[in-house]
Order: structure tokens, then sequence, then C-alpha cells
């Protein structure tokens, strides 16, 4: 279908092949250095090899696409007929992918407007598919940027990982934040706020901290239709039990989605995260 507003966003939105596909978003691959190996997420390295390599304590390292991906991209979208482009990208607190998108955007043959939506994973997923589904109805590049906007203002995100020392190798959280979570038999867990992790709540226990994750993520919801995703790293079962228990406590639920996250963000959690995003409509 030929539209005149094209979204643009990265891998780290996590969002299925085909739902990319049936909205014609099209995602920017971040890439994941592995040793001396630097591999595109999506395409050259999967969320189980970077769980493996972190698990024998090899070198993981992430980042941005080059501008000059993004200039490519920029153009073959004008090129199928795009007169405008939504660009959404994963917080500029975790990467430099939104100012890689915005040094191409200068040079674009249209129209680019380049978003910090102060997510990732599937909170920024959401907010692609918010811009898509304005523009599938008409809507304009500012109208598509307004409901991208609106979509990552009512968005949270909740998770759990097994040790903050993954995060605190990669800067994505304080040296004091992680000290804290380290203390003796302490879980953390964790919240996406202003475009940073934050520390949300200590708990004893694993089991009493994905036990936590629920009753946040069930009030979180509310009465409200919303959309839930729950992401993993290595660990499926942890994720679907929660699934299913999200799906018998939010009555409001429209859309439901499982799926471990990809290679880059899984560089920075390690194996055992569970995390729910919870994104009103």
């Amino acid at each position: 279908m030929s539209r005149h507003v094209a979204i643009v966003t990265d891998s780290t939105a996590y969002l299925p092949q085909r739902t990319m596909e049936r909205h014609g978003i099209t995602a920017v691959p971040l890439t994941v250095v592995l040793g001396n190996q630097a591999l595109e997420e999506g395409t050259e390295i999967s969320a189980r090899s970077v769980a493996l390599a972190l698990q024998k304590r090899r070198p993981v390292t992430t980042s941005r696409p080059s501008p000059e991906v993004f200039a490519r991209t920029y153009r073959e979208v004008a090129e199928a007929g795009a007169t405008g482009i939504v660009s959404l990208h994963l917080s500029a607190e975790f990467s430099g992918t939104y100012d890689a998108a915005l040094l191409a955007a200068r040079e674009a043959p249209v129209p680019v407007r380049v978003v910090d939506t102060g997510m990732v994973a599937m909170a920024l997923g959401f907010c692609a598919l918010a811009a898509a589904e304005t523009a599938e109805s008409g809507g304009s590049v500012d109208e598509a940027v307004s409901a991208a906007e609106k979509r990552a203002a009512s968005t949270s995100a909740y998770f759990y990982v097994d040790t903050l020392d993954y995060l605190r190798r990669g800067g994505r959280i304080g040296a004091a934040q992680a000290l804290l979570g380290s203390a003796l038999a302490v879980k953390p867990l964790l919240e996406l706020d202003g475009g940073r992790i934050e520390l949300l709540e200590k708990v004893r226990t694993a089991s009493k901290a994905i036990a936590r994750l629920e009753e946040i993520a069930v009030e979180r919801a509310g009465a409200h239709e919303v959309d839930i995703a729950v992401h993993h790293l290595a660990a499926p079962e942890r994720a679907e039990a929660l699934a299913e228990r999200l799906r018998e406590r939010v009555p409001s639920l429209a859309q439901l989605h499982v799926s471990e996250v990809g290679a880059v963000i899984g560089a920075h959690t390690g194996p055992g995260l569970l995390g729910a995003v919870i994104s009103p409509r």
C-alpha cells in the first residue's frame, strides 16, 4: 500500500517482522561487537548468542548505526514514494542512534522528523505502531509524531534482572545504584524513567521480585484498554508464566506480545531479564 508518511525506527523496538511488514515500518539495525566482530542486530547475531557470550565473560559492546546508514535508509524510503518520514528511536540516554539520525535527516531528500522517544524495546515499538496507524489513516508527519509522543507519555516499562553488573559495565546505571542492587540477597526491580534506567525497588528474592513485577504491571494497566509486552532474555518459562498471569488479571488487555529481547538490549541486561511494558491506547 502506498503511504505518504513513512515510519522508520531502529532494531531495539523489537517489533515482530510481520507487524513491521503489515504497517510498512523500517528498522535500522544497531551493531553488537562480540570480541573483534561487528555484527548487525536482528540479522547477524541473536540474543541467545549474546547471552552465551556474557555467561562465558566474553567482551560484548554495542554501537549506533552510522549517519550513512540512516541516510541510505531515508533515500530508499523516499524513492519508494514517501513524501515525509518520521524517525523514532530509543532513548538518547542509552545510545547515539538519535544523534546519527539527526545528522542524516539534514541531507534527506524529503522532510524527516527525528524523535527521541525516551523508550526502548516494545515501549519504543508501541510508539512506532501508533505513528504508523496515524500515517495509514492519512495523517501528516506532525500528526504521526504527535501520536508517537502521546503513546510514549502513557507507556511504562518495568523489568527485573538477576544482576545489575551488566548494566553497570555498560554505563547504563550508576555505580551507586549497582552497589545497592548487589547487596546481600537483594534482587533489583528497575523502571524506565525520563529515558533512563532507575532502580525502582529492592526485593529479597527472585521469586518475590517477579511477583512484584506482576503486581506493578496489573496496577499500571488499570481499567484502560492496554497493550502489554513481556520481554525476556534466556528466560522463556518466566516470560510465558508472567504473560499467562497477566492475561488472566488484566481485563482491559487488547494485545499481549511475548518476545525475547534482541542482542543489543541483551548485552546490557544479561541473561535472566524479565520485563513488562504497559502501554494504554
